[in-house]
């Protein structure tokens, strides 16, 4: 466990700069870090405003995956649309934001209340490498000269 936290609204800002630390210091910095204590950020933030205003952070590394689950004890989710509101929409896109910050999302309802976890692998995947489908030079046509 790298990070275990309760928080309040009056906290949320403490937690965030405790979690970016430990995100830091666990070799995820830079852009990827900061999209990782945002998707965090508005989890936790969630838990404030729909979850009875105060839950719990758990940061921890399984292997090569740092896992971040929020857990509050509100009512529960009821109908859960992860999708991007309409732009007239005030609010509503937290679980949207964290899932786009980090690919990952994962929420769970019950009784005793609510959990959502993101995720962010430490370790750089391999990119597949683009290959070139157009024809060899000698089959190109360079439609850009001027005939005339």
């Amino acid at each position: 466990m790298l990070l275990s936290q309760p928080f309040t609204g009056a906290t949320v800002t403490q937690v965030r700069h405790l979690l970016a630390a430990q995100v830091a210091a666990v070799g995820l910095p830079g852009e990827a870090g900061d999209d990782f204590v945002l998707a965090v950020h508005e989890l936790v933030t969630n838990a404030v405003r729909h979850g009875g205003g105060a839950g719990q952070v758990d940061l921890y590394l399984r292997a090569d995956v740092l896992v971040c689950e929020v857990t509050d004890h509100g009512a529960g989710i009821g109908d859960l649309l992860v999708e991007m509101p309409a732009a007239d929409v005030p609010g509503g896109r937290g679980l949207w934001l964290a899932h786009q910050l980090t690919g990952t999302l994962t929420v769970t309802g019950g009784p005793a209340g609510v959990a959502a976890s993101v995720s962010v692998c430490l370790t750089p995947q391999s990119t597949p490498v683009a290959l070139d489908s157009s024809p060899p030079e000698r089959d190109r046509v360079d439609l850009s000269a001027d005939e005339g």
